[in-house]
């Protein structure tokens, strides 16, 4: 057997774990040292999969809006997924708050113990006005270059429904956009396969640059994120998947690629790709619907970044600062946080976007969030594994719910998005 042959056989979700655990010791070896010779492996792992993400949300949209004509209302749809969406993110803030008040991480620091970092300003928040007229693309060549999802999402879906209306007069362009969403697939599993080189480079250069000694001034702040994360997607979302009947552990095994990839890129976008295959291949949501509903949450369905870590940093804030919380500060925090992540949507550095709105809309002092920034990356990854298995988690629920779920590829969810993997990508159609 070759050396490549064996390397397949290894199940991938093993492949990505060896890179994981390789890269952590490579990173404690070398020290600093690692940022310079790891980190070049993860941007070349991330750049790779960014590359494909805009013309497979693209192609996919374009076939999706045009093969749903017909079988289900795109409206009745797109108003289960939003629903779910901003369902996940109520429970969502509620999980934070519990653990916040479990961990109480604003009191286990002594106060003016720590400082904002030097180089923090609050963010500037666009107008939900400026958000909502920013869907619409004055370029959509443009919007392609820069990889702006929403607006190609918005463009794609005008052309499919484009497509719709004049029928029978482009059936041979119908056809030749669903080829192309089919070689786009395609393309996706062979990046997907440097998943593991990506990963030891990712975290190798993370532990190298960082260390611990960064984390322990705020480590409760670290260990109350991650528990909160932790209790959501294993309470909340395996709750929801035992109330529409379906096997959490299968939903978890068949999501792992998706959550690995989110967990070492901390990029939703980066990890859109994976999560979209994830979906439709290992968990039997009809390819359509998910290439409409996947690449849109990966933009605004956020309840790491824009739930569970705004509510925790107000809490931790207004603890440090000596701030006693009002009915209505608790109130401005789940609406914001609900709200927000919707009208955020597509703005670079969300998490730090969702919680200047957050701590603006309960009155707290912006410049708490300073005292967050050195572990920022830590709790990034933590925070986009969790946006990313919602974005995977509710279009299994709505498909659930509108006999667009394969049941029987559902309950034999595996973990492997390889190029060895030889199904038809039309399977799941």
């Amino acid at each position: 057997m070759s050396a490549l042959a064996w390397w397949f056989r290894i199940p991938f979700w093993q492949r990505v774990l060896g890179g994981f655990v390789l890269g952590a010791l490579a990173g404690w070896l070398m020290g600093p040292a690692a940022g310079t010779w790891l980190q070049p492996l993860g941007t070349l792992y991330v750049n790779l999969i960014r590359m494909i993400a805009v013309p497979l949300v693209f192609f996919a949209v374009i076939n999706a809006v045009a093969a749903l004509h017909g079988q289900q209302s795109i409206a009745a749809l797109g108003g289960r997924t939003f629903g779910w969406f901003a369902a996940t993110a109520v429970l969502a803030v509620g999980v934070g708050f519990a653990v916040a008040y479990t961990f109480n991480p604003g009191l286990s620091i002594e106060a003016g113990s720590l400082t904002p970092a030097a180089d923090y300003t609050p963010r500037e928040v666009p107008s939900a006005i400026e958000v909502l007229l920013n869907v619409v693309p004055t370029n959509p060549f443009a919007a392609l270059s820069n990889g702006n999802i929403l607006q190609v999402i918005f463009f794609a879906g005008l052309l499919g429904f484009a497509l719709v209306k004049l029928g029978e007069r482009v059936a041979a362009l119908r056809a030749l956009v669903g080829q192309a969403s089919d070689a786009m697939i395609q393309v996706t599993r062979f990046v997907l396969e440097l998943t593991p080189i990506g990963t030891f480079g990712l975290i190798g250069a993370l532990v190298g640059t960082y260390g611990f000694e960064r984390l322990l001034p705020l480590g409760s702040f670290v260990i109350a994120l991650y528990a909160a994360c932790a209790v959501h997607i294993v309470f909340v979302y395996g709750g929801l998947l035992l109330a529409h009947g379906l096997n959490p552990l299968k939903f978890f095994r068949g999501a792992a690629p998706g959550m690995q990839v989110a967990f070492v890129s901390s990029s939703s976008l980066a990890s859109m790709p994976v999560a979209l295959r994830a979906v439709t291949h290992n968990l039997g949501v009809n390819r359509d619907y998910a290439a409409f509903a996947v690449p849109l949450g990966a933009t605004i369905k956020m309840d790491g970044c824009g739930a569970i870590y705004p509510t925790l940093a107000s809490v931790f804030i207004a603890q440090y600062f000596g701030i006693e919380l009002s009915f209505a500060q608790y109130a401005a925090i789940l609406l914001a946080s609900v709200l927000g992540s919707f009208g955020t949507a597509g703005v670079p550095g969300t998490a730090v976007v969702m919680a200047t709105v957050v701590l603006s809309a309960a009155g707290l002092p912006l410049e708490g969030l300073g005292l967050l920034l050195a572990i920022d990356r830590i709790l990034d990854m933590m925070r986009t594994m969790t946006n990313v298995t919602g974005q995977m988690l509710v279009p299994v629920l709505v498909a659930r719910e509108t006999g667009l779920l394969d049941r029987a590829v559902y309950e034999a969810a595996h973990s492997n998005v390889g190029i060895d993997d030889v199904e038809d990508s039309s399977a799941t159609r």
